[in-house]
This record gives C-alpha cells, sequence and structure tokens, in this order.
C-alpha cells in the first residue's frame, strides 16, 4: 500500500468557482503531508442542465450520444480545479477518463468499468504533479465515452484507489459523514465515527446516498479504507473499514430508506420448476436490478410472486412482464408504486436476538403495516406504505435510541 491518498469532492463541493476555489485550498494543505490523486464530480447541477438539454430533440435521446453529452460537466469542474490550483502554486493537470485509460464495459449510463491505466496516474504523481480525474466517465474499447451512472464518481475514485494501491479514499461531500439515518428526517441523526464496510453495503444498497453502492463494494473486493467527510466543514467524517470492533456490539448502527420504489406482484403463477427464472431472467437480461423479492406458499398448484425495483425501470419492466405472460402464465399482473423500503442494518443482529419483534412491535403501536419483510444476517428490510416512510423512520430511531 502507498502513501497516496485519493480525494473526491462531489458536485456541491465543487458546485461554483468560489467553492472549486476551497477545494484547492484543501487540497493544497492535504498535498504537505501526503502525495494525492484527485477524482471530481461535475459542478452542482449541472448534470442535470444536461440532461435537460439531451430531451430538447426527443425524450429518448440516442444513448451513446447521451453519454457523450452528460460527461462533459466533469471535464469543466476538473479543468476549473486545476486552474484554482495552479493560481496557489500547486503543480496539478486535468485528465479525463480517456487519457488514464479508465475501461469500461459499453453498457451507456450504466458502464461497469474493467481497468483503469494506474501506470500513467503514478507516472504523474512521481513528476510532482496532482491529476484531477473526471469522475462519472469511462471509455469503451472502441473508444466512446460511457458513464458510470448516478454517483459514480465515487466508484471512479475508489477504483483508482484500489489500482494506485492508494493508503485510504477521502470522499468529501456537503455532509459531515455517515449518519444513523438522514438528518432530514431525524433532526437528532448522529453521525458515526467509524462503520464496517459490510453495513456500508447494505445501507447504500438500501437507499443511503452518502455514497454509492458500487463504490463501497470496490472497496471492499479491494481492501481500500474509505473516509466520508464534508468539504464545508472541518471534521475527521466517517471511517469505512473492513473491521471495526468499537461497532460489534452495536444492535444496529443505522437505519436507511428508499421511497423510488415499485412492488409488482404476479398473481397466480404455476408453482413449478424454473418459473422465477422465466421472470427474472427477462428483466435481468434488461440490466435492472430487483431487490425484494417474495414467492408465496402454494395454493393447489398456485402461487404469487412479488419484487420491488426503482420506479425509474418501472415501464421497463411492466414490459417485460406483458410480453412473458403466455409463457409465465400468470393470472394478474399488479403494480403498486406507493410503497418504500425501510431497513435496519447492524452487525450486532448476527449475535443479539430479538430485533425484529422490537421493531415489528414498535411499528403496530404506532399503525404501521408492513406489507412485506426480507432479512439477512446484519439487515431487516420492511416494504411499507410510502406515505409512512418518514414516521417508520423516526419510531425505529427512537426505539433502538440511535441518536445516543
Amino acid at each position: 500500500m502507498s502513501d497516496i491518498i485519493i480525494q473526491k469532492f462531489g458536485g456541491t463541493s465543487v458546485g461554483s468557482v468560489e467553492r472549486i476555489d476551497i477545494v484547492a485550498e484543501i487540497i493544497k494543505n492535504a498535498s504537505k503531508l501526503n502525495k494525492l490523486v484527485v477524482v471530481v464530480s461535475a459542478m452542482g447541477g449541472e448534470t442535470n442542465k444536461l440532461i435537460e438539454l439531451s430531451k430538447y430533440f426527443g425524450e429518448n435521446p440516442d444513448k451513446r450520444e447521451f453519454d457523450a453529452l452528460v460527461s462533459t460537466g466533469e471535464t469543466v469542474s476538473s479543468a476549473l480545479l486545476s486552474m484554482a490550483l495552479h493560481s496557489k502554486g500547486i503543480k496539478a493537470k486535468s485528465y479525463s477518463a480517456a487519457q488514464i485509460s479508465m475501461k469500461t464495459t459499453d453498457s451507456y449510463s450504466k458502464a461497469k468499468i474493467l481497468d483503469v491505466n494506474a501506470d500513467k496516474i503514478l507516472e504523474v504523481v512521481k513528476d510532482g504533479i496532482i491529476p484531477i480525474i473526471t469522475g462519472f466517465q469511462g471509455v469503451t474499447e472502441g473508444g466512446d465515452v460511457t458513464t458510470l451512472g448516478r454517483g459514480g464518481s465515487d466508484t471512479t475514485a475508489v477504483a483508482i484507489a484500489a489500482q494506485v494501491g492508494a493508503s485510504r479514499c477521502d470522499i468529501y461531500t456537503d455532509v459531515d459523514g455517515i449518519f444513523t439515518t438522514d438528518p432530514k428526517v431525524v433532526l437528532n441523526a448522529k453521525k458515526l465515527d467509524s462503520i464496517t464496510m459490510e453495513e456500508m453495503l447494505e445501507l447504500a444498497g438500501q437507499g443511503a446516498k452518502v455514497i454509492q453502492t458500487r463504490a463501497v463494494e470496490f472497496a471492499n473486493k479491494y481492501n481500500v479504507p474509505v473516509r466520508v467527510l464534508s468539504s464545508f466543514n472541518d471534521g475527521k467524517g466517517t471511517l469505512i473499514s473492513l473491521e471495526d470492533e468499537s461497532m460489534e456490539n452495536a444492535l444496529v448502527s443505522g437505519i436507511a430508506f428508499q421511497k423510488d420504489q415499485v412492488k409488482f406482484t404476479l398473481h397466480g403463477v404455476g408453482d413449478i420448476p424454473g418459473t422465477a427464472f422465466k421472470i427474472l431472467g427477462p428483466i435481468s437480461d434488461a440490466e435492472i436490478e430487483v431487490d425484494v423479492i417474495v414467492q408465496n406458499v402454494s395454493v393447489d398448484g398456485k402461487t404469487d410472486f412479488t419484487f420491488t425495483v426503482s420506479s425509474e425501470d418501472q415501464d421497463v419492466v411492466k414490459n417485460v412482464l406483458e410480453n412473458i405472460k403466455n409463457e409465465v402464465n400468470y393470472r394478474e399482473l399488479i403494480v403498486d408504486s406507493d410503497i418504500a423500503k425501510v431497513s435496519l442494518v447492524g452487525v450486532g443482529m448476527r449475535s443479539q436476538a430479538g430485533v425484529a419483534s422490537k421493531a415489528f412491535k414498535a411499528l403496530s403501536e404506532n399503525n404501521v403495516n408492513i406489507q412485506i419483510i426480507c432479512t439477512s444476517e446484519i439487515k431487516i428490510t420492511m416494504v411499507i406504505d410510502e406515505e409512512l416512510t418518514d414516521k417508520t423512520v423516526s419510531i425505529l430511531h427512537k426505539e433502538f435510541e440511535l441518536e445516543k
């Protein structure tokens, strides 16, 4: 492991030239202690503006051209940050994904990283220059620009950290670190000093928006410690690492939630081998992630098959299911877009019983109905009415005393 630290700055951190100047000062101070590689997002709001521009000529622009357009925001912020560092006497150069050979698949807007040219990056660092690399971008073997999906700059940063053997990856945001839940929902949510990689994977996968799920997966796979901290306030943030003894006795470490969810129920499908594959296979082929999956007990050879997806995939999934109706032979397709998922996460669930019953009792006493329950070793996910999301999170946060 090298003495290099990766610094990634999100859209709010570089949201204006004034903010970029502040970020340049943060980098300047950090460069006195460590060798740095910097990754940047587009300036806050710029990607959304580019998306709106892309729809002027039609609601469904060509995917290749769409990625070529929306990736330009990062190019702007990387060049501006490099200029800001020059003004402070710091050697820096901006680099696009193509210039560091950030090779990806050709799944436009959802591309996955295949390889990064670590030698190029290390060569720049060795020359005493801080590389300012565009996040979110990738490039195919054929040279076409791709994007990694929302929050993709986090993944860029951690992937580079893994490839260059960085000692840590610092993700700078507009919040002070990882909290027990969203402070906008629970005002007395507590900032965590540390959290395990395993817990962060679950929280990110279930809606915690501070860091992208794929970035945590990269960090976990390549053992890259990640620190989440604010570029607006001083503080140590939250350290995400493989093991954290201080967290072993925490029954529940955090609560995540997702409101942008849709529940699909195929009523009356045949309870025979291969049914689940016939339903989920075509959805997987459409590169859509399915989360909560429940199959009811069979009655007279028929059962109900239920799963959830992100609301942005609703139309595609509905079309897929309608196209396979004759093959699957379900009686009715029920779509519910007024749902949300709330998840309790904590490594303490492995060794301590009663978390589920405690949660269910608290929700029952407050008239919150649970539609679906899904569990893992360290997670309990509940599907509820969307309008009850904030209430449910607040009840559970108080019940498990996460503010203490």
